[in-house]
């Protein structure tokens, strides 16, 4: 009998992982990477882990970590093929997690898994959470890029990041600083943020048959436009009175919406109004709740509603801070307040 014939010899490549294209991609990266880096990171790209020196002038310095993800406004991403947007929303998400405990960013860590590894959408993620953290001023120590064939279908990607910042330890805001007379300040959000995709994908794409070109009902803009808008950062405008001790806590306003995220920082004893007429629900809200015949309390359920963060400040303080972030140029206003009683949120 003829011998058969040999086999070809297994390789990674031949197995649908390349890593050659992978050490292209990770080496047009390193630019990108060191353009974030300030005078406290000792480590260059590439090493096996990231070195980052905790800032001097902290007496008690405490760390705070938080991980997240885009979630599936990654397929309105890859719906659109724009991919510049995702990496922006995935750190200015953990920046605000972390602004809530207090914490400056320090460092941020990202982490990239493809069925096929395409430079140009790896060079295109790692754009995008460059930008992020230059504008909120930590530095892209690191990160990682998998190539998973088996995992991921053609074309889908998936994105997630790591931050660390700092925080004095007796200046944390928190619920234990709340006080049954504080007020609600209400910062805006830029539409959907990163929340609800899920139930926004069925009704748009789905129920309604729109593509990402399309006009959103209701809007003068495309679906992709309202869908993609970047997930607000509020750390600039919100340091500062951090720092000066004037904020009591924050909320960042995500999955859950007002309620469940606000009650995250009201104590035992204190009840949190938030006045529904003090802020007008911004149209795209409006118009999946019509299209899609959402029920009222599935929408403040699901998404922010047009209010980003909420600030639990002293009565006294919303004038002058208010001011202070309008001058920033966020869009801020009094949500409500805080009073004696049984320990919840309302929506009034």
């Amino acid at each position: 009998m003829p011998e058969p014939a040999p086999r070809p010899a297994a390789t990674y490549r031949e197995a649908g992982v390349d890593r050659e294209a992978a050490a292209r991609a990770k080496r047009s990266l390193f630019e990108l990477v060191r353009q974030t880096a300030g005078p406290h990171v000792l480590s260059e790209p590439g090493g096996f882990g990231g070195l980052f020196r905790v800032p001097p002038g902290f007496r008690s310095p405490v760390l705070v970590a938080s991980a997240d993800g885009v979630g599936t406004k990654l397929k309105v991403a890859i719906r659109a093929g724009r991919r510049d947007t995702v990496g922006q929303d995935l750190v200015n998400h953990c920046v605000n997690d972390i602004l809530v405990e207090g914490a400056r960013p320090l460092f941020f860590l990202d982490y990239i898994g493809l069925g096929k590894l395409a430079e140009d959408v790896v060079h295109e993620l790692v754009v995008g959470v460059a930008a992020a953290c230059g504008a909120n001023g930590c530095a892209l120590l690191g990160g990682e890029t998998a190539e998973l064939p088996d995992l991921y279908a053609p074309g889908e990607f998936d994105l997630a990041g790591f931050i660390v910042g700092v925080v004095e330890e007796d200046g944390r805001p928190g619920a234990a600083r709340v006080q049954a007379r504080d007020a609600l300040i209400g910062l805006a959000s830029d539409g959907f943020h990163t929340n609800g995709y899920t139930l926004l994908r069925r009704i748009l794409f789905d129920q309604l048959g729109l593509g990402v070109d399309d006009v959103f009902p209701d809007l003068a803009a495309r679906v992709g436009e309202v869908l993609l808008r970047v997930h607000r950062s509020y750390v600039r405008p919100l340091l500062p009175l951090l720092a000066a001790g004037r904020i009591h806590a924050l909320a960042h306003i995500t999955g859950g919406g007002i309620e469940e995220n606000l009650a995250r920082v009201i104590p035992a004893g204190v009840e949190a109004r938030v006045d529904l007429q003090s802020w007008d629900v911004p149209p795209e809200f409006l118009a999946v709740m019509r299209h899609g015949r959402v029920p009222r309390e599935e929408m403040y359920r699901t998404f922010n509603m047009g209010v980003g963060m909420i600030l639990v400040v002293a009565p006294e303080s919303v004038d002058e801070i208010l001011v202070a972030l309008r001058r920033h140029g966020e869009s801020a206003w009094h949500l409500g307040e805080a009073r004696p009683g049984a320990t919840r949120v309302l929506l009034v």
